[in-house]
């Protein structure tokens, strides 16, 4: 792609979000998340493969419709309680309506079913730029707008961990492991929102470290399937010895990274007195752990066959930078020890 307009799309993206968290209007929200899905077609379809442009058709038509909801929600909203403004969103109706808009958007259960198709469409930039900044915008919306209906965040949140868990334990296409694996972890995000919203967005900042991570280390490996993942050790062993760490991270396992939100969110819904949900909730991140198992298995347990025309690819080196990689997988290992100053930040 011409690097100009790679540059004007990418400006696109970041523009669409700062306008949407910049704004108290639903119209001009509206217009940022637009702009974002607007900006990433031409990056989805760039490609030109069949399977990308049925991606990019699918992606398009889902955020089509949750942009479409979301602007009947908010004029409904102005029409029964006469202002526009983000944060004074006072009846039910309309606030229940924008809260599923918002689950599409993102891809929350039980409306996620395009996500992991259209993730498998992608190569793994844009697919990495779909997992992580593609959520901002809509996520900024859910906060402003603090859903006061209790139970439906809390439905959509444990069928997202739960679907997130089950849906991703027969696959053997790494970018329908992790669409999953973002389900799971917006679901997690989801159930402790109206409790705590910074541990949301704790929730998210750590979710975000781990999945950029995930996917630089996919992409340095060229690997698009589980069988892919068993040729990396010749090709870099260390970070092949490293991976599993930012898979269980994934996961939640201590005491890596990935614990420290679950640890909290966990805590958090036990003081609210949600000890059933929280159990519901821990037990589906098991179903999530099984998967990664399944991917760091691969990765470090099986040796490939060395036959001669398989050993050639494996030693063309990567020209991808890997310093990014190598901040983020540190980010995604080793910062748990920091959780007690994450949870003096979140205390009110």
């Amino acid at each position: 792609m011409n690097p100009y307009i790679l540059a004007i799309l990418l400006f696109g993206l970041g523009l669409g979000t700062t306008i949407t968290f910049a704004s108290s209007h639903w119209l001009l929200a509206w217009m940022g998340l637009e702009m974002n899905t607007l900006a990433i077609i031409p990056l989805m379809a760039q490609h030109h493969h069949p399977r990308a442009v049925e991606a990019t058709t699918k992606y398009f038509l889902t955020q089509a419709t949750a942009a479409a909801m979301l602007l009947f929600a908010s004029v409904t909203n102005a029409w029964l309680s006469g202002q526009w403004d983000i944060q004074q969103m006072t009846h039910p109706l309309p606030t229940t309506i924008i809260t599923l808009a918002l689950a599409l958007k993102i891809g929350l259960a039980p409306v996620h079913a395009w996500l992991p198709e259209v993730l498998q469409g992608l190569d793994l930039t844009v697919g990495l730029i779909l997992s992580t900044w593609q959520k901002l915008a809509p996520f900024a919306l859910i906060l402003q707008i603090n859903p006061t209906n209790s139970t439906i965040l809390i439905i959509l949140g444990l069928t997202s961990t739960l679907i997130g868990g089950w849906g991703g334990l027969n696959q053997t296409q790494l970018r329908k492991i992790l669409a999953y694996s973002s389900i799971a972890h917006l679901g997690w995000m989801i159930l402790v929102l109206q409790f705590s919203p910074s541990l949301t967005l704790l929730t998210l900042l750590t979710y975000f470290v781990m999945t950029f991570s995930t996917f630089l280390v996919f992409k340095l490996n060229k690997a698009t399937t589980i069988n892919t993942l068993a040729t990396s050790w010749t090709k870099a062993p260390i970070l092949t010895s490293l991976t599993p760490l930012i898979l269980l991270s994934l996961g939640g396992l201590p005491p890596l990274t990935g614990f420290m939100p679950k640890w909290l969110i966990l805590q958090e819904l036990a003081k609210q007195d949600l000890a059933l949900t929280a159990t519901v909730a821990a037990l589906s991140a098991l179903l999530s752990l099984y998967f990664y198992l399944r991917l760091s298995h691969a990765m470090t347990l099986t040796m490939s066959p060395n036959n001669l025309s398989g050993t050639t690819p494996w030693r063309l080196s990567s020209s991808q930078s890997t310093l990014p990689l190598a901040i983020s997988t540190a980010m995604a290992i080793c910062l748990l020890p920091l959780a007690p100053a994450a949870t003096a930040l979140l205390t009110p």
